[in-house]
């Protein structure tokens, strides 16, 4: 069902960028030379739906590096509770082995 969904959403997406891709094919003049605006030193003709792909992806990459950036605190917060609990986990189970079986109360089943 999850995947349903999933292709019920990514498929239209998909049909969306093909035709804005199809429908933008038209070269755009991209310089990176901010001085010279009529014979640029480094200049690209690229069509247009390719940098306007490329910003967005270029977008989503910094979006994602600034969230990943910004969960950092969780990330460290969780790994402390790992170790902890690790550490627990062991302590308890060195505890276990120590004491006897026949040291334990026995349990008894109430109906």
């Amino acid at each position: 069902m999850k995947a349903f969904f999933k292709a019920l959403v990514l498929v239209p997406v998909a049909l969306l960028v093909v035709l804005f891709a199809v429908a933008n094919r038209g070269a755009v003049r991209v310089s990176l030379d901010p001085i010279s605006r009529d014979a640029p030193a480094l200049a690209f003709d690229l069509p247009l739906f390719a940098v306007v792909l490329a910003a967005l992806a270029v977008g989503i990459l910094i979006g994602g590096f600034a969230s990943w950036l910004a969960q950092g605190k969780h990330r460290k917060a969780a790994r402390l509770n790992r170790r902890e609990a690790e550490k627990l986990r062991s302590e308890a189970q060195s505890l276990r082995a120590a004491v006897p079986d026949s040291a334990l109360p026995a349990l008894t089943n109430r109906v």
